[in-house]
């Protein structure tokens, strides 16, 4: 504090103000001279995270990746999963077949890499040479001769039998003849058939005699038709017995030879079995014509007749070169992760067959990484909770997830699941991490590393060339043009003012990205092969004029005194705080007038902007902390007998923050020690109770808010801004500013308490508490003290007069 012997606080150095990178440390033309950065700069904590949960084999130690957006955090870890010596296998292929048995399950067979396109090139010629062979050979002579010999003999067995009872009948002069309706038998004495009319003329005795034999004779006829369907079948069952030894020969040599290409996979070899069976059983499929609509049959496919020994390549590693997929899931639908089932129209009705399987991303990815976004997972209707439950039976079991839930459950396929074997990274924020491991506890279980990348780097002469090979390795990724020393040295002050503070340098490289490839434009517009630093500054002003309609409409109405906000002359009671309104890209200072009025009262201090909710609660919190300060340092021995109101003028939205509370906290002392403030200085600075400035946000922004009207208004000298001295080590202030001050045009202090803030603001002490407990005369603390004593005497006389004439109204 400042006991009247020390001058009032000094304004900050222009060196104080922007921390310069000197290009020519940097020992390098253009960027195209250094080594790219192949990782990030100062990451060493997470990418260690990284390395261990790729190098642990066992359940459970999948990655979550933190950080704040645009921190390369994707691409630091997809470009470590593509270098890092992997000493596990390549991954297998899968397929789906037919289940002969049970055809609405599906069987799955694994295969090594890259079998499975041969298998199904396989299947597709064993399909395509069976189509012209079987039919060759069943329509050849042989086969037809045996054929119909088979057919011969069962006419011939059936027309014996009625030749035989027929012998028989015509010895009891009965005839047997045949009709529209079959074979009957009728009465012919001497051979000559009788007519109904003749038949009644016969004595009664012999119609009766007759009668009897044909009773007996229809009952013979009607055993020998009963026969007939047997006979029938048994040469059915023996043209079926000639078609499997006619086909067996040609399956046999056609499935043996594709046997013979997979005779190290077992699976293949008893799938090949079943495929035999069935081939040879419906050798005759191969004989009839693709009359029927089939659910084997896609609009426009080929023959659904055979579709069922086709295959379907779920997972294909041909393509892989030997190497673990690394698998980034940009939309991860519960189908597009877990697999789906796809249905075709027909007829009227849906219908679905193991071939319309298809594969999700956990199947490409099985046997290697998959990425996702954890604030896409979370947000899919069934995605997270499939991929915990494949993470935890460590299989991917295709489900329809309309049936969860649902009493009616549609008939569909039920395919064998598929062993699961993945490193899960997943990608979020910090809060989302927060968050999530509150309220599901299978976060700990399935993702126990985290890899947080940090939000800055420690500036110093290592993290400049770091920073200087990050932006070569961007450049050279974009295929960008190459930066100059100039460049790279001003890029390097833009992260530090991207991290709000001169002491360190922001880690973002999606921000990094963007400036890198804009000022490469501007050279390439101005014809030239190298970016200078006035091309990265041109970039960086562009930026800034695309999202600045809302500052500038905000600049315009201080400017036209419709916002009222004072640079020059004194107020009592009246100060200038500094906010940061942040809108998509663009951020920037904006100035608020607080005032502050104080009467006698019961000591409570008024905040006008929580009384109509518009103050949030952080800035509430700021109100109370200064009404604490106001009541352990003044009239210590007296009740604090205050009524004091604030309230952030011309505010009409909410105001939140403490970042004001300091200068709420002089807006009272100058209305109690009723000494004007300067106009011309503004604010920021949030307080404790014992006095002390604290660090804010955004002090980069605030100072140059408040500069830019100042311009508009014209540079005095006496401008300028007061902030925390804990923000000073923050300040990368934009050049305009520092030639300013460096001009003496305009002015930044930094204080450490609110006495050297007050003296700042009125040119008067703070003062000082003496051996007699009294502050120093006329110093500001000193009429703020008095005036609460005088407000404590008012308050007392006040009280005093109530008691005489019986009134008890107020609670002191």
């Amino acid at each position: 504090m400042n006991d009247g012997s020390q001058p009032v606080s000094m304004p900050l150095t222009p060196e104080q103000l922007r921390r310069r990178c000197d290009p020519s440390r940097l020992k390098f033309k253009n960027t195209s001279q250094i080594k790219e950065l192949t990782g990030l700069v100062a990451q060493k904590r997470a990418l260690d995270a990284v390395k261990f949960a790729i190098s642990i084999k066992e359940r459970g130690y999948n990655l979550f990746v933190i950080g704040p957006a645009g921190s390369g955090k994707h691409i630091a870890v997809s470009d470590f999963l593509k270098l890092v010596q992997h000493d596990r296998p390549v991954p297998s292929d899968w397929i789906y077949v037919y289940n002969f048995e049970t055809p609405h399950r599906p069987m799955t067979i694994e295969l090594p890499p890259g079998r499975g396109l041969s298998l199904s090139g396989a299947m597709d010629r064993l399909i395509e040479d069976l189509r012209v062979a079987l039919p060759s050979f069943f329509e050849g002579k042989e086969y037809q001769s045996q054929t119909e010999a088979v057919d011969t003999a069962m006419r011939n067995r059936q027309e014996r039998a009625l030749e035989e009872l027929s012998t028989e009948a015509s010895l009891q002069n009965v005839a047997m003849v045949k009709t529209t309706q079959g074979v009957t038998m009728v009465p012919a004495p001497s051979g000559n058939i009788l007519k109904p009319e003749e038949f009644k003329a016969l004595p009664e005795s012999m119609q009766n005699s007759y009668e009897a034999k044909l009773t007996e004779l229809q009952a013979k006829l009607a055993e020998i038709m009963k026969l007939v369907p047997r006979w029938q079948k048994e040469s059915r069952d023996q043209v079926r017995a000639l078609n499997r030894e006619v086909a067996g020969i040609v399956v046999d040599e056609a499935v043996d030879e594709v046997k013979l290409a997979f005779a190290e996979i077992p699976a293949v070899s008893q799938y090949l079995d079943t495929v035999r069976a069935d081939l040879v059983e419906n050798a005759q499929l191969f004989m009839t014509q693709d009359d029927d609509p089939s659910p084997f049959r896609e609009p426009g496919g080929d023959d659904g007749r055979f579709e069922r020994y086709r295959i379907n390549v779920l997972v294909d590693r041909t393509h892989d070169d030997g190497r673990l997929p690394v698998v980034v899931v940009d939309n991860p639908t519960f189908g597009n992760l877990i697999g789906r089932i796809e249905y075709l129209q027909q007829q009227g009705a849906l219908v679905t067959n193991f071939r319309l399987i298809k594969a999700g991303s956990l199947h490409r990815a099985n046997g290697g990484y998959i990425l996702i976004d954890m604030r896409e997972i979370v947000s899919e209707p069934f995605a997270w909770k499939a991929l915990k439950r494949a993470l935890r039976c460590n299989a991917i079991k295709f489900e329809n997830p309309n049936d969860q839930g649902s009493a009616i459950h549609t008939v569909s396929l039920e395919p064998d699941p598929i062993p699961l074997d993945v490193k899960v990274v997943v990608f979020g924020d910090r809060g989302l991490f927060y968050n999530l491991s509150q309220i599901d506890s299978d976060i700990a279980d399935l993702f126990k590393v985290i890899a947080d990348f940090d939000d800055t780097a420690d500036w110093n002469d290592n993290t400049e060339d770091l920073y200087a090979g990050l932006i070569a390795s961007v450049v050279a990724r974009e295929e960008l043009r190459p930066l100059d020393a100039s460049a790279v040295a001003l890029a390097i002050e833009r992260a530090a003012r991207e991290a709000d503070d001169a002491k360190k340098l922001s880690t973002k490289v999606g921000p990094l990205a963007d400036i890198l490839r804009e000022s490469s434009h501007w050279a390439r517009m101005d014809g030239m092969d190298t970016v200078t630093s006035a091309h990265l500054q041109r970039a960086l002003d562009e930026r800034i004029n695309r999202a600045d309609r809302i500052r500038k409409n905000a600049q315009e109405m201080i400017l036209r005194d419709i916002t009222m906000i004072d640079t020059s002359g004194e107020e009592v009671g009246q100060i200038n705080g500094l906010a940061v309104l942040s809108m998509g890209e663009g951020s920037f200072g904006r100035a608020s007038r607080i005032t502050a009025r104080v009467r006698v009262g019961t000591g409570t201090v008024m905040d006008i902007e929580r009384e109509v909710t518009l103050g949030g609660p952080l800035h509430t919190k700021g109100v109370l902390i200064l009404a604490g300060f106001l009541q352990s340092r003044y009239a210590l021995d007296e009740p604090i007998s205050l009524a004091a109101s604030l309230v952030f003028e011309q505010s009409y939205g909410e105001v939140d923050g403490d970042s004001a509370s300091s200068t709420e906290l002089y807006a009272l002392l100058s209305a109690l020690s009723d000494v004007p403030i300067r106009q011309s200085v503004a604010v920021t600075g949030s307080v404790n109770q014992r006095g002390e400035i604290q660090a804010i946000g955004g002090v980069n922004y605030k100072i140059e808010g408040f500069f830019d009207i100042c311009v508009e208004r014209g540079l005095t000298g006496e401008q300028g801004v007061m902030i925390p001295q804990s923000n000073v080590q923050h300040l990368m202030l934009r050049q305009d500013v520092v030639d300013a001050c460096r001009a003496g045009e305009f002015r930044v202090w930094g204080v450490a308490n609110i006495d050297q803030g007050i003296e700042i603001l009125t040119g008067r002490f703070g003062g000082v508490r003496g051996d007699d407990g009294r502050f120093t005369q006329n110093s500001i603390n000193r009429l703020v003290e008095d005036k609460l004593s005088k407000f404590a005497l008012i308050r007392r006389s006040f009280m005093s007069g109530a008691s005489a004439s019986g009134f008890s109204g107020v609670s002191v």
